[in-house]
């Protein structure tokens, strides 16, 4: 039995979506815990106009293509689509992929896909305000209400490490919380956030742990398991080199 979870963020940028289905096939054989994308309306590195394909759409391509990881959007932006409209959604790519979705959901930061695609930007503490008093709630009601519901369990995870808010909210209503590298800011806002679970009420126990790490800092794949990341992924770039992933993998199943 794998001590972690091992999962791959296959970045949906510079390349093209055979590129990237290839990308699916070839990690699911090597066995991941998970794969995922981004929600983004363009790239985050090299040319600013390069190429680049939509998220949620791309994961519901993920959903069919692929038959046993379990996939998300790491994470989908709740500003970006109508949350009663998001929530329908993820059921239906939980549907497509037979139960294997995780719902990841954040407040939303990259100025860019705000501005060109007409979305108003405010501050991050107006974003993060809608994210828990506005988005949570619907996503979460309207998730009871839909015929059929969600065929797997369909966890929320919740991505952001700021520490007076966003740790806050995750312990309030994430089932999972996902954070970043480096190694030593994983490690202290992990803590923290074992000290906001204390102060809502909430046994840290109950809250999932993953994080988020580039290529660079998968060299501490073991650190961040010690440090309380049960589920660990890693970011690739086209052309979507999987020896960082694999290397993860061995040490998950040593």
């Amino acid at each position: 039995m794998a001590r972690f979870k091992v999962g791959a963020v296959i970045h949906q940028q510079h390349c093209s979506l055979d590129d990237i289905r290839a990308a699916w096939r070839a990690a699911e054989a090597l066995g991941v815990d998970s794969l995922w994308n981004w929600d983004h309306f363009f790239t985050m590195d090299g040319d600013p106009d390069g190429l680049h394909y939509e998220g949620l759409t791309l994961l519901a391509a993920m959903a069919a293509e692929t038959t046993t990881p379990l996939i998300g959007t790491m994470v989908t932006c709740v500003s970006y689509r109508n949350p009663d409209l998001l929530a329908d959604m993820a059921r239906t790519i939980d549907h497509l992929s037979h139960g294997r979705l995780i719902l990841g959901l954040g407040a939303g930061w990259f100025g860019r896909d705000y501005m060109e695609y007409g979305y108003p930007f405010g501050t991050a503490m107006d974003r993060l305000e809608a994210f828990e008093e506005f988005a949570i709630p619907r996503i979460k009601e309207r998730l009871t209400r839909l015929n059929p519901p969600p065929v797997g369990p369909m966890p929320i995870l919740i991505g952001g490490d700021g520490k007076e808010v966003s740790l806050r909210i995750a312990a309030e209503h994430a089932d999972i919380w996902n954070g970043f590298g480096p190694l030593a800011r994983f490690r202290e806002r992990n803590a923290l956030l074992d000290e906001w679970c204390g102060r809502v009420g909430r046994d840290p126990a109950t809250l999932g742990r993953s994080v988020l790490i580039d290529v660079d800092e998968a060299k501490d794949t073991e650190g961040f398991y010690e440090a309380g990341a049960s589920h660990i992924v890693i970011g690739i770039d086209a052309p979507f080199d999987l020896a960082p992933v694999e290397r993860a993998l061995a040490l998950a199943r040593a």
